[in-house]
């Protein structure tokens, strides 16, 4: 690679962080996402801009070459012509050709491959940001298309602009230059058709772009109606609603359909108007330049340049229109995106926030309030202090608040009242990123990537080493099924791929791999919300006594509804409607006959023993 082409790249780093968040208007948004690419764009629009000016100078040889024969006799031909014909040499079989390859490496080499993954990085910088509320509230499948339609459309907008408008506009601008060299009433017929062909696009582009972003928004419906079925495809089958499915999806398409008409018929009627603009523009213009000529004021060299430049402009007006319709149904589609995906996150680090966490893991949770933004509160004035160490059970009843409690204290969702401190540290005062490096975290419904085991354990902690991967593994009772998997490309144990969100794994399998990567992390806290609810007795028995090991010299809050699982802990806090109304041990709570004695009692047969006394 030599050191010119070097710097040719180096002109716009495609993976760029933006400064701060993007905004919510357009224009300011398009500044946002293309900061840094500046220099790459300027270049490309000032060669786009020179090979315009191009089409003249070839416009303008063919006059020189006509008004020359007019002039001359037939008896030479070198000594006459030679300046034209060496400059044509030099221009049409060196210059032009450069300056075209430069227009198309600007465009296809510099700003294609560059500008998107620019604008896609950025988006998803930005997106990942968000708290768990604005995933909560959209389809995952809806969120990453319109990522990836915002990035596309604003990196077409950038090349067409470049590729199409500077260059038309090169074109027209050197037109009424060369036009106003001739005779300045040919340059008032250029200047005439310059302003219908304004106010043309003035009147359609507006409605182009407000009927493109209709038809985005219902085209990113149908995506997320088939996504949301695609992903749920187990409950489709298993209770038969193909057809209910498929109706639903067809009442999407059906919306889409009517706005692809909508924006059809007015893309349409603007194409016919270009066209007649585009045809008025030769017809009148080599009219003018040939009275001009009857009346003596314009040769035939001119009257070949006015007809060479206009018929260059007619077949420009085709393809302005369609590139104007491109570029404003773009940007319909890019103020679509920043609509989905440009609203300020929720949760934010504080400028001065700590980037790492000291201590062994005590957690302060002094009344706290907390409702999800609604009015039904989920948390009331809660109060707890977990000392470093500290094995806490979570009990209750679904919906008493156990899984919120673990939610605030990762700071998946900001306290509305009170405050949670970690060794004596508010958690706002640590970033998101240092908060959780500190929590190891084994969740009900277990996260798995499609990638392969190794990868997915090892993301506990990326720089681990295989055999570190491995004894993780076997300290979750994972590693003997793990050695066992092969996937359809044919790779086997560690390395087969697990599928779109561990589907070929049972969920016994996923969650030991869960429990591997936080064995693997090896963070200070550690939180268990019902991590071997998917277990058979005698797995989880295995894992309990990994756990065991585990859980040494660790805070641990754990949540189960087995009440098995959580006998041994130090404390135990039950939960009702978001209070706590017991805690103690095990032994404690039962002597207390209060709702936990009634929970065992229930789980451990006395329940049904009841039931069955009453019948």
């Amino acid at each position: 690679m030599t050191a010119a082409y070097r710097w040719f790249l180096s002109l716009i780093d495609p993976f760029a962080p933006a400064d701060g968040a993007p905004p919510q208007a357009l224009w300011p948004f398009v500044r946002w996402a293309l900061n840094g690419a500046q220099k790459a764009i300027g270049l490309t629009l000032a060669v786009t801009f020179t090979a315009g000016l191009s089409e003249l100078v070839a416009a303008s040889f063919t006059g020189w070459i006509i008004d020359g024969t007019a002039a001359g006799n037939h008896a030479g031909f070198w000594e006459p012509f030679w300046p034209v014909i060496l400059f044509g040499v030099v221009f049409f079989l060196i210059v032009r050709p450069i300056l075209f390859a430069a227009d198309a490496g600007v465009t296809s080499i510099l700003l294609g491959p560059h500008l998107f993954p620019l604008v896609l990085s950025r988006l998803n910088r930005h997106t990942l940001g968000h708290s768990m509320r604005y995933f909560e509230n959209d389809f995952a499948g809806r969120i990453s298309q319109k990522a990836l339609q915002t990035s596309r459309a604003l990196t077409d907008v950038v090349t067409e602009v470049a590729d199409v408008g500077v260059y038309s506009l090169a074109v027209f601008g050197g037109s009424l230059l060369l036009m106003a060299s001739i005779d300045s009433r040919l340059l008032l017929i250029f200047v005439i058709w310059g302003a219908l062909y304004f106010f043309a696009l003035r009147h359609f582009i507006p409605r182009v772009k407000l009927r493109s972003a209709a038809r985005a928004g219902a085209r990113t419906q149908v995506t997320g109606q088939i996504v949301d079925t695609l992903s749920n495809v187990a409950a489709v089958k298993l209770f038969a609603h193909n057809t209910f499915e498929d109706r639903a999806t067809l009442r999407e398409l059906e919306t889409f359909r009517r706005r692809a008409l909508e924006f059809g018929v007015l893309s349409s009627t603007f194409r016919m108007v270009l066209m007649t603009l585009g045809g008025m523009l030769p017809l009148f213009s080599i009219l003018g330049a040939l009275y001009l000529w009857t009346a003596g004021t314009a040769t035939p060299g001119d009257i070949t340049m006015t007809a060479m430049v206009a018929t260059r402009l007619s077949q420009l007006t085709n393809r302005i229109g369609r590139v104007a319709i491109s570029i404003y149904t773009n940007l319909g589609e890019i103020q679509d995106g920043i609509d989905t995906l440009a609203p300020a996150h929720e949760i934010t680090d504080r400028p001065d926030a700590a980037t790492a966490a000291a201590g062994q893991g005590a957690l302060r949770f002094e009344h706290i309030q907390f409702a999800y933004g609604g009015k039904v509160t989920a948390l009331h004035d809660l109060s707890l202090d977990i000392r470093a160490g500290e094995k806490i059970g979570l009990v209750g009843a679904s919906g008493a608040g156990k899984s919120t409690v673990v939610s605030l204290l990762l700071r998946l969702y900001e306290v509305e009242q009170g405050r949670i401190l970690v060794d004596g540290t508010d958690i706002r005062d640590l970033t998101q990123e240092a908060l959780r490096q500190s929590i190891s975290v084994v969740r009900q419904e277990t996260s798995m990537f499609n990638r392969s085991a190794l990868d997915n354990i090892r993301y506990g902690r990326p720089d681990a080493t295989d055999a570190e991967v491995f004894d993780a593994a076997r300290r979750a009772s994972a590693h003997d099924f793990i050695l066992t998997l092969q996937d359809h490309k044919g790779r086997s144990g560690y390395d087969a791929r697990l599928g779109e969100r561990g589907v070929k794994l049972s969920g016994g399998q996923r969650q030991r791999i869960a429990l591997a990567r936080a064995i693997l992390k090896d963070a200070p806290v550690l939180v268990l919300d019902e991590a071997t609810s998917a277990l058979d007795s005698e797995v989880e028995a295995e894992i309990q006594a990994a756990l065991a090991q585990v859980m040494q010299g660790k805070t641990v809050i754990a949540i189960a509804h087995r009440l098995s699982t959580i006998a041994q802990m130090d404390r135990i806090i039950v939960l009702d409607q978001g209070r706590i109304v017991e805690a103690g041990s095990h032994a404690d709570l039962l002597a207390r006959k209060g709702l936990y004695a009634r929970f065992w009692d229930r789980q451990s047969g006395g329940f049904l023993g009841a039931q069955a006394a009453a019948e």
